[in-house]
């Protein structure tokens, strides 16, 4: 390691004094201008960690659904999965590290992970379209370089292209061509395969309305638009043309607002669907003829993939073991659905797409979908090669059918990680092959009523959770008096949990209607309030 290079670089992006960072879920995340030096050390610890794995690994420049000011980093492991926790942990103290301290610290981490300093190292990196980003890619450059790693970068990709393009590499292509145009092929001639085998094909155009968010996906839904097949028709909306990213639009505004994005007039019955700032999160809606808006989230996006793949397996006939993986924050419709109608096996986990990711390897099939339309679908590799061998190899005829289209399902979602382009075509292609309409989907089951409310507190450490953060241990006294309150409304139930990034105690409830469930969140965040130390004035109803 050059360590007169290493200064003077370092030098060049420093770290502005007492600020703190933590590498969580979404990586680091804050106002852009404090992220340079960040950025340059993330450059150092992305190259750290492709000796560790001799293996390639991924950068994304992206604040996904925040504001178009802050910008932030996330590293992507080899093959497309979120950093390892064990490495988020040195890519804070990198962070965090004073300027003089920062030879030391990489020296420690090359001593605990046991990093091969004579490995190659190489490095993916893409950003999103902040006007900050392309400047602090460049300071990621700067940090690889300066380690004598390699790097190849793709420029302006969704988040989820990113994670595609390292899984790719790190497969030597087993997985897709790591290029753009890998990607749109890949993805477009398995979407083209199902479409054909649907009861309309051919006769009748499909139209969807997206809402881009202003970022990125307007870009790249408009270079793989030349790919689709021309029965389906996409029209897209506020592309970033002229408005900021996120502002009043984007899946996390219509999933929090409960409202349509602005910018996009919809007509009563119309598909719609929102992406986020880069294009890792879905969610669909609609008006119906009275006007009334409907959301469809990531709960019933899973129950959609769910009774279309249970179908698909029982064709196949074979032992394959299915399940859906979901958070606290998933609707009790949903989870009632899945369990007692569909009969399939539903798993909690805590929040946080790790969380979700882990539990769905376990199964043959694992579906896994947050609220928000974060989500995608793993197969086991022992379920794929059986899938790809039967649609081969399969003498009944309807056996082997139903293995070619799961065949090309398995190719049409990426597995790496939640993917809006991927997961809006999973969703058109069995909306299609269903006849579906989008009402007749929402149909399926009706979502409780719920509400989401925060309270500021003076430390969110205070409390402490348990049972996938279903029951609170911490503070004394706290568990016994949501559990009281969920026994005076029908239907209820009611969780608290710490935030990740802020002091703040989020609170869930949910009931048989929408006044008691606002009494029922109303009534939690006053007894939050009270026993884990609130700040400023109690909580108004």
């Amino acid at each position: 390691m050059d360590t007169e290079a290493l200064k003077k670089y370092s030098a060049l992006h420093p770290k502005p004094a007492g600020l703190t960072l933590q590498y969580g879920t979404a990586g680091f995340r804050t106002k852009a201008e404090q992220l340079d030096h960040v950025m340059f050390r993330m450059g150092l610890l992305a190259v750290l960690r492709s000796k560790a794995v001799a293996s390639t690994i991924g950068i994304v420049v992206t604040a996904s659904h925040n504001p178009e000011e802050d910008n932030g980093v996330k590293l992507v492991d080899p093959l497309g999965e979120m950093l390892h926790p064990s490495w988020e942990e040195y890519a804070t103290q990198l962070a965090n590290a004073e300027e003089q301290e920062l030879q030391k610290i990489i020296t420690e981490i090359c001593q605990k992970a046991a990093v091969n300093q004579h490995q190659d190292a190489s490095v993916f990196i893409g950003r999103d379209t902040r006007p900050s980003s392309e400047k602090l890619s460049q300071s990621v450059i700067d940090g690889i370089s300066v380690l004598g790693g390699q790097y190849h970068d793709y420029g302006l990709v969704t988040t989820p292209q990113l994670h595609y393009m390292v899984c790719c590499q790190n497969t030597q292509g087993q997985y897709g061509k790591a290029t753009l145009e890998g990607y749109y092929e890949k993805l477009s001639k398995a979407f083209t395969e199902l479409i054909k085998q649907s009861p309309s094909s051919g006769e009748s155009q499909r139209h969807l309305k997206i809402d881009c968010a202003n970022g990125i996906g307007a870009l790249k839904l408009s270079e793989m638009q030349p790919y689709f097949p021309k029965e389906v028709q996409i029209h897209l909306y506020n592309d970033g043309t002229k408005e900021k990213l996120n502002h009043l639009c984007g899946a996390d505004f219509v999933k929090v607002h409960q409202k349509p994005p602005r910018g996009l007039d919809m007509k009563p019955n119309e598909r719609c669907c929102s992406f986020d700032g880069d294009a890792d999160r879905i969610v669909y809606y609609y008006k119906d003829a009275t006007g009334h808006f409907h959301l469809i989230d990531g709960d019933k996006i899973a129950t959609l993939i769910s009774i279309f793949l249970k179908e698909l397996l029982a064709k196949v006939g074979q032992a394959l073991k299915m399940a859906v993986v979901q958070t606290a924050y998933a609707n009790g419709s949903s989870t009632r659905y899945l369990e007692e109608t569909l009969k399939v096996p539903v798993h909690c986990v805590k929040t946080g797409v790790k969380h979700l990711h882990h539990k769905a390897q376990e199964f043959d099939v694992g579906v896994y979908f947050e609220a928000n339309g974060h989500g995608t679908v793993l197969f086991s590799k022992a379920a794929e090669t059986k899938v790809r061998q039967l649609a081969k190899e399969e003498k009944d005829d309807e056996k082997r059918e139903a293995a070619k289209v799961l065949e090309n399902m398995i190719d049409l979602i990426n597995q790496t990680v939640g993917d809006a382009v991927s997961d809006m075509l999973v969703i058109e292609a069995i909306l299609a092959l269903k006849g579906l309409t989008v009402q007749q989907w929402d149909a399926l089951y009706t979502d409780l009523p719920n509400r989401l409310l925060k309270v500021q507190v003076a430390d969110r450490r205070v409390i402490d959770t348990t049972d996938a953060e279903r029951r609170a241990v911490t503070p004394p006294g706290l568990q016994e008096k949501i559990d009281a309150l969920v026994k005076e409304y029908k239907l209820s139930r009611a969780f608290v949990r710490p935030s990740g990034t802020e002091d703040v105690v989020r609170i869930y409830a949910e009931a048989d209607t929408q006044e008691n469930a606002d009494a029922l969140a109303h009534e939690v965040s006053l007894a939050v309030y009270h026993l884990a130390g609130g700040k400023g004035a109690p909580p108004q109803p």
